[in-house]
């Protein structure tokens, strides 16, 4: 893998045919430019912009008409940082010519950071196809000036004050109000982790408040609150590209569940089929666990328990491919309580975006479960007021959720042209 953008390495582009700016914009197509298409659906990647920035090759907008294919994919290193992994795919006469470049962004890196990273690391990664275009010889490449840095013995490792260590907090309020109708929601959580090629270590506490305020055409008025706690701690050791073990501990308080306390300390083995180093295209894993739970309830239970301690064990099953055709994502739980097997859990659930053919595209989002492990129901049964707002968890056996969609895009494939008129108008005028 070839790791792009130091500090001081920049490439210039430049070509006197390719003026930047509208005027090149609304020019006709150079006949002889690079077809490209850009495959990138995270924070920064701002089509316009790489448009306005990138103006000598042509952009289309299905990735069969292109001769390069972009395509990006994301993920979160230890610190909070996303490192983007950039391939270019040939594709027609570039069939068998293939590039990766990456490009680490910190945390707190803007969305213009990021999109300008994103474009000058693509102008990199196209340099070695435009010139082997028609238009190559108009190509020019210039090596910005190093910035100066204070010089370090050669050898010498750089040393992290702060050992991996990464520490996140965060408050959120969200507050709605009308005249017959108030909410108010109040969110916090605080985070440690560590990460490394060997292990992972993460340890995160969270709470959250909800409140809801009515008044009545007769005048009567009704509040309803809410809250839920936790804390939690993972810790995860790095055995071989395939295998890792590691063990979670939680405990929670939640009145929608019934739950005074809620604690559970479960250790794990993972099986990923393919090289987790690969994980940003495609992974297949398997994850088995075994727990025990200790239980602590508000109410007394529909089975006439207050408290109870109960072992259980989990099997899981999770797929993830980002390819250039599409990206899947799907995964199958299966869970039950090691002392009553009638206690028992299935989950599935599926995301699904793929170009089926040319302008082509469906998009499945889905979920379903069979339930038959809610130990926490409540006995004394739920008023109208607990139902209509969601206050507790009802009794069900079963949950779905499905979102599907098509798209169809047809006409003209080039899309080279930005133009923002009128694009900050909202409603109607």
């Amino acid at each position: 893998m070839i790791r792009a953008l130091s500090p001081w390495c920049i490439f210039a582009l430049a070509a006197a045919g390719w003026p930047g700016g509208l005027a090149a914009q609304q020019a006709r197509a150079d006949p002889g430019q690079l077809r490209v298409f850009i495959d990138c659906q995270y924070q920064g990647c701002d089509f316009d912009f790489f448009r306005t920035e990138i103006p000598f090759v042509d952009y289309v907008r299905d990735r069969q008409e292109a001769a390069l294919n972009v395509f990006v994919t994301r993920q979160r290193t230890g610190s909070g940082a996303s490192a983007f992994t950039l391939n270019f795919i040939g594709q027609k006469q570039l069939t068998g010519s293939a590039d990766t470049l990456q490009l680490i962004m910190p945390q707190v890196a803007t969305e213009d950071e990021i999109r300008r990273g994103l474009s000058r690391t693509i102008k990199l990664g196209l340099v070695r196809y435009v010139a082997r275009s028609p238009v190559g010889e108009r190509l020019e490449v210039t090596l910005l000036p190093a910035v100066p840095s204070a010089a370090k013995p050669e050898g010498t490792a750089t040393r992290d004050p702060w050992n991996y260590w990464v520490f996140r907090t965060r408050a959120n309020g969200f507050f709605n109000g009308e005249k017959s109708q108030r909410f108010a929601n109040l969110y916090g959580s605080t985070s440690a982790n560590r990460t490394t090629e060997a292990w992972k270590l993460n340890v995160s506490f969270q709470g959250s408040y909800e409140e809801g305020k009515f008044t009545f055409s007769d005048g009567t008025r009704f509040s309803n609150y809410s809250h839920s706690y936790g804390a939690s701690e993972l810790i995860v050791k790095s055995l071989s590209p395939h295998w890792s073990v590691g063990q979670r501990a939680s405990a929670s308080s939640s009145t929608f569940l019934n739950q005074k306390l809620a604690a559970r300390f479960a250790p794990a083995v993972e099986y990923n089929v393919f090289p987790y180093s690969e994980s940003t295209r495609r992974q297949l894993t398997l994850l088995y666990s075994v727990g025990i739970n200790s239980f602590s309830y508000e109410d007394t239970t529909i089975f006439d328990k207050l408290s109870e301690v109960r072992p259980d064990h989990s099997l899981t099953t999770s797929l993830g491919l980002k390819q250039p055709w599409g990206s899947v994502s799907a995964s199958l739980e299966a869970a039950n309580f090691l002392d009553d097997f009638s206690k028992r859990r299935l989950v599935l659930f599926n995301s699904l975006d793929v170009r089926l053919i040319k302008g082509l595209s469906v998009n499945l989002y889905s979920s379903a479960a069979l339930v038959r492990d809610q130990l926490y129901l409540v006995k004394a049964g739920l008023t109208d007021e607990d139902i209509l707002l969601r206050q507790r968890q009802l009794a069900t056996s079963y949950r779905y959720f499905a979102s599907v969609g098509l798209s169809y895009t047809f006409g003209s494939v080039l899309n080279n042209v930005v133009n923002t008129r009128f694009d900050g108008v909202t409603g109607n005028f």
